[in-house]
Order: structure tokens, then sequence, then C-alpha cells
């Protein structure tokens, strides 16, 4: 029961983060992904680097700009005053807002990739027959990127639940506040308690052999079409 105590909250938080964060993604990095697959801008692609920064950006790096922004001089402090408080930093609500930033790529891209590859003419049929925008998207597109969308939440989901750097400078390390599994390993390594950090960390182990093997059979199925 004791380990129990111990380990639960962090693997609750964690997944109340990551899913959250991933339902927010959805809503907010679908018309990312369809604009970016289907604009001719010239300077979408300038678009699209932006969004992929954090795939390559040092997690600490992304860490120390959100933990400015989110904090009392930033736009953080600004909003958090509406409620009374001083920062969003140190916070699950800034955990939520810093994770929907680092994990944005990983639902745009295959979601982007999903949509590019539908091409023009289900859109144009629709169009043809008399379907609004909205309609050719939500009857015609959607359903033909459900593959992307799959592949997106999971990764989505999946990062935010392995995230460790920006998750700490952001989030610090406070019990049913904004101590996740990353930070609850970290934790039980310095204390010396090996078995809880096997425990958790194995656990992550399984986790993430899942989700690359469904993420693998979603794009199989993604590229079918193109075959």
């Amino acid at each position: 029961m004791s380990w129990l105590a111990d380990l639960w909250p962090p693997v609750a938080l964690t997944l109340s983060l990551a899913g959250l964060t991933t339902a927010i993604l959805l809503v907010t990095g679908t018309p990312i992904a369809w604009w970016l697959a289907r604009s001719r801008a010239k300077w979408k692609e300038a678009v699209a680097a932006v969004v992929a920064l954090p795939l390559v950006l040092p997690p600490t790096v992304l860490g120390f700009y959100l933990l400015i922004a989110l904090g009392p001089v930033g736009p953080g402090g600004w909003l958090a005053g509406f409620w009374g408080a001083r920062t969003l930093a140190f916070s699950f609500a800034g955990l939520v807002i810093g994770s929907v930033i680092y994990s944005l790529p990983f639902m745009v891209q295959p979601l982007r990739a999903a949509f590019e590859g539908i091409g023009e003419e289900p859109i144009e049929a629709a169009r043809t027959l008399g379907a609004s925008t909205w309609q050719s998207f939500a009857y015609v597109a959607v359903p033909l990127a459900r593959a992307g969308f799959v592949a997106g939440a999971l990764l989505s989901f999946a990062h935010t639940v392995g995230e460790f750097g920006a998750v700490l400078m952001i989030g610090g390390n406070i019990p049913g506040e904004t101590r996740v599994l990353s930070i609850a390993i970290y934790q039980f390594v310095e204390q010396l308690e090996w078995g809880k950090a096997h425990v958790l960390s194995l656990g992550l182990v399984v986790f993430a052999f899942v989700v690359i093997s469904a993420t693998m059979l979603v794009e199989r199925r993604l590229r079918r079409p193109a075959d």
C-alpha cells in the first residue's frame, strides 16, 4: 500500500496531463495542419519550421523561455492575475500550456501528411456536388485522414508522458500538482529508491513499445492508398 500511495499520484497526474494536452492539440493542431497542407503561401514552410522547433530545441531551452513567458513578468503572470495568482509557472495549468507547445509538432506533422495524402480529387468532387468548404473538410477530409488523427494523438500523448526537461523547468517537483512520472523517477533515483524507479521506468518502456508499434501500424495504413 505504501508503494501504491507513492506511485499512483504521479501516474494519475501524468495521464490527466497527457489526456488534456492531446485533446487540446486535436482542436488546435488540426486547423494548423490543414492550412499547412492546403495553403500555397510562400511563407508556409517558415510557419512549419516554427511549429517543428520543439523537435530540435533542447528541452531545457524551450523550458527556460516557457518559464519566462509563464512567470510573473510574462503573459502568464498577466493571465494568472485574473484569478488572483502571480504566475502560471509551477502549476498544472502551466504544465498544460507547456505540454501543448512542446508536443505540437507531434500532432501537426502526422496530420499534415495525412491531409496531403488525400490529394485534390476527393475535395474537388465534394465541392462539385455542392458541399461547402466546411462540409468538404468534415465529411471528406477528416474521415480520409483518420489514420493521421490516430497517429498524431498517440504520438502527442506519448511525448507528453515522457517529457522531462521542459516539465522540470516550468513545473518543478510539487506533489499532486506538477510531479509527473518523469520527475517522480528522477526523485526516486536521487533518494536511492531503486525499486520504485524500476517499476515506473519499466512501465514507461512497455508503454513506449506499445505506442511505437501502434504508430507503425497506423502509418502503414496511412501509406496504403498511395501504394
